[in-house]
């Protein structure tokens, strides 16, 4: 008799628990960044395109899986074809890596939004230095959000090669960050479901907040211009078609196991496709709804820079020229340059280096994707806001739902196949089970706390999983549609939903979206190697700003192991079992 499995409470649960995992960080400052740099709102025609022909189906793929199977990402393949217990144990792989530096992100959150109740907030402005004679020679060169995020969140050494030590503040930040992702995960579906209506929901709250106050400040129009004004001649360009691809596909999560694990515990007459497309819809509208705020802020933080830098040259005109007040304003600043120029050449060619080129396309035009965007252009336009207290502590909880939501789904992608494990469950209660991981997650973890932790973080970011996503899930595909058979699971949906399957979602399975991968998949090798030596970008003190460095030998066979590790596994899982099978009929064939 099968044991009984765990269940989500209703259907509404369980989309809150795929809305949470999905709809993560990188709706927030990965997508505005990506309409920033491939022609605003002209950047959306190729992102409902890659929705239609890739998110949708294979997440409807991944949740019909996990729901027919009720297994875990390793017994879920398993069932579909021994040899295909690698890709699961693959997903696992890169689920585990995933969370290894990801919940850094939500100590990071932690430590600015304990920050957040100082006033004035520490990186408003710069510290003075120890002879409290002026400030910080290396704030005065970048800014004062910089200096914070650089020197006193990470206190960033200068290379990957000066590791450092472990700064014992962001240590106990990642702790906190584990704790209570342990709290959340605790009991499984009984407690995750619970925790999800907080972690899906609280984030549009903030969002609908940070809308109204955005829309009111001064510049946020100038924003939202440049983000909806399409520049078509993008649409030209492979890469906005790539990254567009590439945005829906890491986006949904595909290939972690996550979708399955949460998809396992559905009832089997649950209506997966109907959720398949409420998810994928939401997560895309969350997208441009997060990037109407960002824009808005962007808009004001551009206009606030812009019209600083016109007062500063004002200010350094009227002294040098001994001009009366008012004389200069920004509507005549360019005739009378002009005209100074003109009237006092040696004097105005002397002052000529300090008169900065004032722009606001230019700062509109200043792409900061990532971990800039979220600690350091946020908060610099948070510190101008009025109660910037109120809207910092608004924007890091928001953060934090973001990051525990989607750790909730890569926790799950890690204990479902070991919870499902009769080995493992039968000797560890669940509770023990989490607790191990988390455990090792942390300690492991702290490599990221060290001086140098940011750049092996953006190591684990752009080389854990990107190649290895596409091949699971490019596997995941074949398997389905070719190896179980498109028939057969088509079968399976009809018998457990009442409706097969229509003709868009079995050419998309069939063929679409596995030609798309495999396009993504050569982009990506043909990307690595014409790259040539892989680089990265370190902070340098002296001069205030990130300075370009190649990887180090050590570094580029850790980023070589993080790939192979993960997509060997498929490989390998067939290999074990086809000898595994060999041996056992040797042995019967003996023993006859």
């Amino acid at each position: 008799m099968e044991k009984s499995r765990p269940l989500w409470d209703n259907p509404v649960q369980f989309v809150f628990a795929c809305i949470s995992y999905a709809v993560g960080l990188g709706n927030v400052w990965r997508f505005p960044y990506l309409c920033q740099m491939y022609g605003g709102g002209g950047f959306l025609i190729p992102y409902f395109i890659m929705l239609i022909v890739e998110g949708m189906p294979l997440l409807y793929l991944e949740l019909a899986v996990g729901q027919r199977m009720r297994q875990g990402s390793i017994g879920a393949w398993k069932i579909i074809s021994p040899y295909l217990c690698g890709v699961g144990v693959a997903s696992v792989v890169v689920s585990f890596f995933l969370s290894m530096y990801y919940n850094v992100i939500n100590a990071w959150a932690f430590w600015y939004l304990f920050h957040s109740f100082q006033d004035p907030l520490p990186w408003a402005t710069c510290p003075l230095n120890s002879n409290r004679t002026g400030y910080e020679e290396e704030c005065e060169k970048s800014s004062s959000t910089q200096y914070f995020w650089y020197r006193q969140t990470l206190n960033i050494s200068p290379s990957l090669e000066t590791s450092g030590a472990v700064q014992w503040e962001q240590a106990l930040c990642l702790t906190l960050a584990w704790l209570v992702v342990y709290l959340c995960i605790l009991r499984g579906t009984e407690s995750t479901g619970k925790v999800v209506y907080v972690t899906a929901s609280l984030p549009y709250c903030v969002l609908i907040i940070y809308l109204i106050r955005g829309l009111t400040l001064h510049g946020a129009v100038n924003g939202l211009i440049y983000m909806f004004t399409p520049k078509l001649e993008q649409l030209s360009n492979p890469k906005a078609w790539i990254s567009a691809a590439t945005q829906i596909f890491f986006s949904l999560g595909l290939g972690f196991g996550s979708l399955i694990a949460f998809a396992s515990y559905n009832e089997p007459s649950n209506n997966c496709e109907r959720h398949a497309i409420i998810v994928s819809l939401i997560n895309s509208t969350t997208s441009i709804f997060a990037s109407i705020v960002t824009f808005s802020i962007y808009g004001f933080k551009a206009t606030f820079n812009y019209e600083s830098c016109i007062n500063r040259v004002i200010l350094l005109l009227l002294n040098a020229f001994e001009l009366e007040e008012g004389s200069l304003t920004a509507d005549n600043l360019n005739e009378m340059k002009d005209y100074l120029m003109a009237t006092h050449p040696e004097e105005y060619a002397q002052l000529l280096p300090q008169l900065k080129n004032c722009s606001l396309e230019a700062e509109l035009d200043t792409a900061v994707q990532g971990t800039g965007l979220a600690f350091i252009v946020y908060s610099e336009a948070i510190k101008n806001m009025e109660v910037p207290q109120l809207y910092s502590v608004l924007y890091f909880v928001m953060l934090l739902m973001l990051g525990i939501g989607s750790m909730l789904g890569n926790t799950a992608a890690i204990l479902t196949p070991l919870t499902d494990s009769k080995l493992i469950a039968s000797r560890f209660p669940k509770e023990v089970i989490s607790g191990v991981v988390c455990f090792i997650n942390c300690i492991i973890g702290l490599i990221f706390t060290m001086e140098a932790g940011n750049y092996w973080f953006n190591i684990f970011n752009d080389y854990a999983a990107t190649l290895s996503l596409l091949l699971i899930v490019l596997v995941e595909t074949i398997a389905v549609c070719y190896i179980y058979g498109l028939r057969r699971f088509e079968k399976d949906l009809h018998t457990m939903t009442g409706r097969k399957p229509n003709w868009y979602w079995k050419v998309m399975w069939a063929f679409a979206s596995p030609l798309l991968i495999i396009s993504l998949f050569i982009f990506y090798l043909t990307d690595y190697i014409l790259t040539g030596t892989l680089q990265y970008q370190a902070w340098d003190a002296m001069q205030g700003q990130l300075v370009t460095e190649d990887y180090p030998g050590y570094a580029l066979a850790v980023i070589g192991l993080l790939v192979a590790s993960s997509t060997m596994c498929i490989p390998l899982g067939a290999l074990v079992t086809f000898v595994w099978k060999r041996l056992k009929r040797e042995r019967v064939s003996t023993v006859a």
